[in-house]
């Protein structure tokens, strides 16, 4: 399944979107070197990154068969909790817990290959309106700024 949104850190880090319905995400991930921290676990980064994007995407996620919520989202906060070192594939299950009109209040788990929760977050997501194509544009500042 390909992700909706082109999000390059996402694609850097090898994520993969499994499902994306009913207020609902998985996103997998086979970590590499590059991942790891100086225990040769997956460093909490890339777990927090990974429950991140599969709340975001549950918030997102189409309902009843319909389209993906055109309007972007954005976390306010995060919380998370690390109970086991993450080894091997992993795999983050998320959901909506409560939707209004403008925000979504979400929680995820990341399971090791043999189901075990290794990782929970819980966050709260904005919805904004879509950005157009190519994203925002900074300004850039010189000297005389």
């Amino acid at each position: 399944m390909k992700f909706q949104v082109h999000i390059p850190f996402v694609e850097a880090l090898g994520f993969e979107l499994l499902r994306f319905e009913n207020g609902e995400a998985e996103i997998a991930m086979q970590p590499r070197e590059e991942h790891m921290n100086s225990w040769s676990v997956v460093h909490g980064g890339v777990s927090m990154t990974l429950l991140d994007v599969a709340m975001a995407h549950a918030a997102r996620s189409p309902r009843d068969g319909g389209t993906p919520d055109p309007r972007g989202v954005v976390t306010i906060e995060m919380k998370t909790s690390f109970m086991k070192p993450g080894l091997g594939r992993l795999l983050a299950k998320a959901r909506v817990l409560h939707q209004t009109s403008s925000f979504a209040f979400c929680e995820g788990g990341i399971h090791a290959e043999d189901g075990t929760l290794i990782a929970h977050a819980t966050g709260t997501f904005k919805y904004l309106k879509a950005l157009p194509a190519g994203g925002r544009q900074l300004k850039r500042l010189n000297a005389s700024d």
